[in-house]
């Protein structure tokens, strides 16, 4: 099944949108077209529905957010919903700020969304649990597995979107399945952008298997992660390994992948 997902990402190499933070645009566009993916980077509202009209999916990143941007947000993520365009939200951050927070809660309930990815404390923002996330990292109180799991369900009941939570162990649901996902490594945690380069892999994943959402967003979970594994083996400092979970996408194969992921699949 995970081989089909990745080769149609191969082969179908789909254009995703990606509305990101500048921190980590570089990263997020290399990653993509590492898998075999294309990326474009378009936040002007000018121009953001002709972009997205053209591309298989949308990445809305809230990582360096500002007021401009979040109307391209809108636009975007409105047009790509009624074109039936996979969108993806990495909701960087909610919880930080009343700004994050209420821009992450209106982009949910106005743009349609097909994945939420997050970690722990911001999926239980949005939830609207109370809590308090410490910037883009998880608050200790919310890392419980069993927590991290309801929340994720409830969120996706809530909103339609299959979620996706990393942490140590990785979950995905969409409210029925739940993937739970072991790859990655501690040291991914050292490396500023892990996120926003699986957030941009799932717009890559779910724009060429539009018809396989859970799926295809399990098999970019694990797909990073992997790379990540991979990376780490050949650990000289971070620079290093930033550099090596690139090069580590651009050498998967469907085989490597398959042999690799560490899913086990729950009620």
């Amino acid at each position: 099944m995970f081989e089909t997902i990745f080769e149609n990402l191969k082969d179908k190499s789909p254009l995703v949108h990606n509305i990101t933070n500048y921190v980590t645009a570089n990263d997020c566009a290399n990653i993509l077209l590492a898998c075999g993916a294309s990326p474009i980077m378009a936040d002007d509202a000018a121009e953001v529905a002709e972009i997205t009209s053209i591309c298989d999916a949308l990445v809305i990143n809230i990582g360096t957010l500002n007021s401009r941007t979040i109307e391209s947000m809108l636009i975007s993520g409105k047009r790509a919903a009624e074109l039936g365009k996979p969108v993806i939200l990495d909701p960087v951050g909610a919880g930080a700020s009343a700004l994050r927070t209420e821009t992450a809660v209106r982009l949910i309930n106005e743009i349609r969304f097909s994945v939420i990815r997050g970690n722990a404390s911001e999926i239980k923002i949005l939830c609207g649990g109370a809590g308090k996330s410490r910037g883009v990292d998880v608050s200790d109180s919310d890392s419980d597995a069993e927590t991290v799991f309801e929340n994720a369900k409830r969120l996706s009941s809530l909103t339609g979107a299959a979620v996706a939570v990393t942490g140590k162990t990785d979950f995905v649901t969409d409210g029925i399945r739940v993937a739970a996902i072991s790859n990655g490594h501690p040291l991914m945690k050292r490396v500023t952008g892990c996120g926003c380069m699986l957030s941009s892999l799932l717009g890559g994943f779910c724009g060429a298997n539009p018809d396989e959402i859970f799926d295809a967003a399990v098999c970019a979970v694990a797909f990073m992660g992997l790379c990540g594994e991979y990376a780490a083996q050949n650990y000289v400092g971070t620079g290093s390994l930033r550099t090596g979970i690139i090069d580590e996408a651009s050498n998967m194969t469907a085989e490597k992948l398959n042999r690799g992921i560490k899913i086990e699949f729950r009620q």
